[in-house]
C-alpha cells in the first residue's frame, strides 16, 4: 500500500506519552523460563496457540489461532500493518580491516539512513566503511542517543545491493538459524522499511484472511515501519523518563474511511499488533475517527491510557519490562496482564516473536 497524493492528507509528527503515573519499570517484570522463548515458527502459521481474554466477562479461554474467527463478527474492522522487513543487518569493514555490524533503522533519504552500529568506537563521524566493491558507507554524525546517521554509496540499485548482502535482523533472543526467510514476514507484507517484523501478523495465512473477510469483517491496511522505538529496552526505572524513538507511519484514505465509518457506527476496530495500535492512536482524533495522514510517531502508551480508536487487540507475548507489555497493560490493567502472562507461563505458551498469540476483546 503506497500513499497516494491526497489534498486532505495531514503530516502528523506525534510525540505523546500516557497520563502521569508512578509506575516503575520493575512493575512490569515477570519470570519467564528460557525454554518458553520460541526459537522457530510453527507450521502452519495459524496453528499457534491463542489465549483469549474477554474483559467484560473477565474470562480466559485457550484456543488455536485459526479459531480467532469465533471472536470476530460482521462489521468489525481488522487493522493490519503491511510493512515489510528489510534484510537490515549488514557487516562492514573498516579501512584497517576491523569488522562492524550495522543495523538499518530508518530511511532519511534515498541513501541516508539512521543505523545502529556495533562496536560504536569504530564508527566516529567521517569513518568510511566498506561492504564490498559495490557498496560502502560513511558515518555522517552521531545522534544524542548514540545511533549513527550514515550515507551509502552504491554502484547500482541500493535495494538490490541490500538484498544481496543483508540478512534478516532476527531478535537477539532467537539463536536458531531461520531456514525460510519469508517466515519473518507477514503474508501481507508490502512496503519495505522495517528493522523487525510486526509479529502478531505472522499467525495469519492467506486462507484465514479470506475466511475472515468472507464473514463480513473488513480489513484495513496501515503502515508503521518497525524500528528502535518498538524494541529499545526501557533503561530508566521511572517509565515516564523513557523516551521512545520515532517511527514512520501512514494511514491512507481507504483505511481512514473504513476505520472512521466503523467508529461512527459503533463497530469494533481490532488492531493486529502493537504497531497497529500505535499507528491508530497516533492518527486518531478524540472521537476515534482518522483522516488520511503520515508522519513520525514516538507515542508511548502505558497505564492509565484512554484508547481513542482501538477496541480490541491481537498480539504476541512480550518481553518483561518492555514498552510493549506496558502498552498491552494499558488495555487490561497492570495486575491483570501480569496474571495473564503468569497463566501463559504455567500453560507453557511460547513467547516473543515466533511465539503464540493473545487476543483481548
Amino acid at each position: 500500500m503506497k500513499m497516494t497524493e491526497d489534498p486532505n492528507e495531514k503530516i502528523l509528527n506525534v510525540e505523546a506519552h500516557g497520563a502521569p503515573t508512578n509506575l516503575k519499570k520493575s512493575d512490569f517484570y515477570y519470570d519467564l523460563p528460557e525454554e518458553l522463548i520460541a526459537q522457530t515458527p510453527v507450521e502452519p502459521r495459524d496453528s499457534s496457540r491463542l489465549l483469549v481474554y474477554d474483559r467484560a466477562a473477565d474470562r480466559t479461554e485457550h484456543r488455536i489461532f485459526r479459531d480467532i474467527k469465533d471472536y470476530l463478527r460482521p462489521g468489525d474492522v481488522l487493522v493490519i500493518n503491511n510493512t515489510k522487513v528489510l534484510p537490515a543487518r549488514i557487516f562492514v569493514h573498516t579501512e584497517h580491516g576491523g569488522r562492524v555490524e550495522v543495523l538499518l533503522l530508518k530511511r532519511i533519504s534515498a541513501l541516508r539512513w539512521e543505523v545502529l552500529v556495533k562496536p560504536g568506537k569504530k564508527c566516529r563521524p567521517g569513518t568510511r566503511l566498506t561492504v564490498d566493491e559495490t557498496l560502502s558507507l560513511t558515518v555522517n554524525s552521531v545522534t544524542d542517543s548514540g545511533e549513527r546517521i550514515v550515507d551509502f554509496e552504491c554502484d547500482g540499485v541500493f535495494e538490490e545491493a541490500l538484498s544481496r548482502v543483508g540478512t534478516m535482523p532476527l531478535p537477539p533472543y532467537i539463536h536458531e538459524k531461520l531456514k525460510d526467510q519469508s517466515r519473518y514476514q507477514t503474508v501481507y507484507a508490502k512496503t519495505d522499511g522495517s528493522a523487525a517484523a510486526p509479529t502478531a501478523g505472522l499467525h495469519f495465512t492467506p486462507r484465514l484472511l479470506e475466511e475472515i473477510k468472507g464473514m463480513g469483517v473488513q480489513v484495513a491496511q496501515v503502515l508503521l515501519h518497525v524500528g528502535l522505538g518498538t524494541f529499545r529496552p526501557v533503561k530508566e526505572d521511572a517509565i515516564t523518563d523513557h523516551k521512545m524513538h520515532s517511527e514512520y507511519y501512514e494511514v491512507d484514505g481507504e483505511a481512514a474511511e473504513l476505520i472512521s465509518r466503523a467508529k461512527r457506527e459503533g463497530r469494533r476496530v481490532i488492531a493486529v499488533g502493537t504497531t497497529s495500535v500505535r499507528t491508530l492512536e497516533s492518527a486518531a482524533k478524540e472521537d476515534g475517527t482518522i483522516d488520511p495522514c503520515r508522519g513520525n510517531t514516538s507515542i508511548f502508551i502505558y497505564p492509565p491510557y484512554k484508547f481513542k480508536c482501538v477496541d480490541a487487540l491481537i498480539t504476541n507475548f512480550h518481553l518483561p519490562e518492555s514498552t510493549l507489555i506496558m502498552l498491552v497493560a494499558a488495555m487490561v490493567g497492570r495486575e491483570k496482564i501480569l496474571s495473564l502472562y503468569n497463566l501463559a507461563v504455567m500453560e507453557k505458551y511460547r513467547f516473543f516473536s515466533f511465539g503464540d498469540a493473545m487476543m483481548i476483546v
